[in-house]
């Protein structure tokens, strides 16, 4: 899959991070990602969505530019194809909470984003008991805390994001046997952290009742 810089869309945009600030937009966008071009008429199959409903919201994505019409894959004049015009979004969290509108925009398509990698999540709970055993057995997931400087933080992100691009350069999605395989991360500092008081500190206090 290319991943150059072409390929990705860099958001600064306010009005472009509201476009991605929908449930179906991000799975829309998401599906023409990974699937490669589809109709109209495919993608209300596929959403159990009105016709009408998805030529909405999949020109909202083009007017951001996320997303571009197809139309050599058309058979007539009637069917409207769309195709992604980029493999990913890129954000960049550190430049996007000094103006107030930015801040809200991002925060809102961030939630969204959220929201859709736990609704995949949860929707691969419910089928994994109909797929085949070496599929279950060859996923995982998990969680854990270290505690880091921001500079350790950062090389982790750096680390996690080389990872996923490493993976990816692997992509073969016309090999015998492949399916499109998800790998979510996220590496941030805990929220509410509050330091466990030291026995020291406690003597500090004068607390020897």
């Amino acid at each position: 899959m290319d991943t150059s810089e072409k390929a990705i869309a860099a958001l600064t945009d306010p009005s472009a991070m509201r476009a991605l600030a929908h449930p179906l937009r991000v799975r829309l966008l998401g599906e023409l990602r990974v699937s490669g071009p589809q109709s109209v008429g495919m993608l209300a199959e596929l959403f159990d969505e009105a016709p009408g409903s998805i030529s909405y919201h999949v020109g909202v994505l083009a007017r951001s530019g996320f997303v571009a019409e197809a139309p050599e894959n058309a058979r007539d004049g009637r069917e409207r194809w769309w195709k992604a015009a980029q493999t990913h979004t890129r954000y960049e969290p550190s430049q996007l909470n000094s103006d107030p509108d930015t801040r809200v925009a991002s925060a809102a398509m961030r939630h969204t984003f959220l929201q859709a990698q736990a609704r995949e999540l949860a929707e691969y709970i419910d089928l994994e008991p109909t797929l085949e055993p070496e599929w279950v057995a060859a996923a995982t997931t998990g969680d854990t805390v270290a505690f880091l400087t921001p500079e350790e933080l950062r090389d982790m992100a750096d680390e996690l994001n080389a990872f996923a691009r490493k993976w990816e350069s692997k992509s073969r999605p016309d090999a015998q046997g492949a399916r499109p395989a998800r790998f979510m991360y996220s590496a941030f500092v805990r929220p509410q952290y509050r330091k466990a008081a030291t026995p020291e500190a406690e003597g500090e206090t004068g607390s020897d009742q």
